[in-house]
């Protein structure tokens, strides 16, 4: 593959993934990125992993929240 043909390519594999994951709403990905990562944290230890099961529910819904807020306004 040519490096002009192989950079498009690139390229256009990174928008879908830019597209598919943030999209247009990107408080939503970083809701659940902080999530995961606050997920993982609560995993390490023993005594917080049940916590960990809490925390993705919740994220969830403030998400919605922020989400919904953030379109109301705009309309």
């Amino acid at each position: 593959m040519r490096p002009r043909r192989l950079r498009g390519a690139l390229a256009a594999f990174g928008r879908f993934w830019w597209d598919f994951l943030v999209g247009d709403t990107p408080e939503i990905f970083v809701v659940v990125v902080v999530a995961l990562a606050i997920v993982a944290w609560l995993s390490l230890g023993a005594h917080l992993a049940a916590l960990a099961g809490v925390v993705l529910p919740v994220a969830a819904v403030g998400a919605l929240a922020i989400s919904l807020v953030r379109a109301a306004r705009s309309r």
